[in-house]
């Protein structure tokens, strides 16, 4: 047994106060970090695996391509179209506890904010441009299919946009056809462009539009940007006359990634067999009139989404292959392309059971 005297019993009865003071201080700290991190908001949005979408089937109960004016033919398996999902915006940015989850997630990444919506752009804007850039990429992936049918594409350069307070002002109006410039016919847009850089600084271009039936000729004195090259302040892109009529159905997507794919459900549509063998095949890219796949954003989100869905194969940019490397999940095979004849070169294989080993991966451009 021990004794204390009343001082002794005091100090203890104070150091046991002061234990408990302490523990409940620690929670009280801990509890209010867990309100900072559920609430407090991020400079950060995190991009994820958004929905897929089979190009040969339905989207909304509609199929996503269908034609009229030619011969179309029954598909089968899968063409899957990709997109990326941003989780967060301006108004609600991800907490801090949803920032340290999507970090140990291979198929997530953590990108800044100003990176995802630039300050300058409302979100209306954004969808605006989003919006613009699925319909020219559509456009460009019926030329790039009807072309590989023998089909001629002629086509003119429209404005899509004209710059508030730039150059052209005022003058040009949005769904103008530029036809020339200083009396040099432009039916590309690099000749455009090629013709714009060789203003002297001084004396206007003259640029012929059609609008509507009437043909109009406005002298433009082109403005440098911050490159240093001069432009008329107009957003431009392509309009063709099709031969036949393709009808492209996907709602609540942006953006030009779905090109290449696009492309390919349109000629499966078009060819009889099934351009994939049954398969499921997915993949990404942008896609000229003239058939040049292009890079694309996410594309390690796409990477994950597609396997996530139960895609075999799957069909990169080339240029993208840097990012592909290192980050391809499972048994996926993916193959580097750059043309979309490298892409119906891929499914011809992989429809037929050929040997694979020799197409062209991101390990082996």
């Amino acid at each position: 047994m021990s004794f204390f005297d009343d001082q002794e019993w005091q100090n203890r009865r104070q150091r046991g106060r002061n234990r408990r003071f302490f523990g409940w201080s620690l929670m009280a700290l801990f509890s209010a970090g867990l309100l900072v991190g559920a609430y407090l908001p991020t400079p950060y949005v995190i991009e994820q695996p958004g929905p897929t979408f089979n190009v040969l089937g339905e989207s909304d109960g509609k199929q996503v391509i269908s034609i009229e004016g030619a011969q179309s033919y029954k598909t089968a398996g899968n063409l899957d179209l990709l997109t990326v999902s941003l989780v967060g915006n301006r108004e609600q940015t991800p907490n801090w506890f949803e920032l340290a989850a999507a970090y140990l997630d291979p198929a997530k990444i953590i990108i800044p904010l100003d990176e995802a919506f630039p300050p300058e752009q409302t979100q209306e804007q954004y969808e605006a441009e989003s919006s613009a850039m699925m319909e020219e990429s559509q456009q460009d992936a019926i030329a790039a299919a009807l072309t590989t049918q023998g089909y001629q594409i002629p086509s003119h350069i429209y404005i899509s946009e004209v710059t508030k307070g730039g150059a052209s002002s005022n003058k040009l109006v949005a769904a103008d056809f530029i036809t020339s410039v200083n009396g040099i016919a432009v039916a590309e847009i690099e000749k455009l462009r090629a013709v714009v850089d060789t203003y002297d600084g001084k004396t206007p271009l003259k640029v012929e539009v059609k609008r509507g039936s009437k043909v109009l000729v406005e002298e433009i004195s082109p403005v440098k940007d911050a490159t240093g090259s001069y432009r008329l302040g107009i957003l431009v892109g392509y309009k063709y006359d099709f031969p036949i009529k393709v009808n492209l159905q996907l709602s609540d997507v942006g953006g030009p990634s779905g090109g290449m794919m696009f492309a390919l459900g349109i000629i499966d549509k078009l060819t009889p067999g099934y351009l994939n063998g049954g398969k499921y095949v997915a993949g990404t890219g942008t896609i000229t009139a003239s058939g040049v796949v292009g890079p694309i954003g996410g594309i390690r989100q796409k990477l994950y989404g597609a396997y996530g869905q139960g895609a075999k194969y799957f069909l990169a940019p080339a240029e993208n292959c840097d990012e592909v490397v290192g980050n391809i999940p499972g048994d996926l095979k993916v193959f580097s392309v750059a043309k979309l004849t490298d892409a119906l070169n891929v499914l011809s294989k992989v429809s037929a059971g050929a040997d694979l080993s020799k197409l062209p991966t991101c390990k082996t451009k």
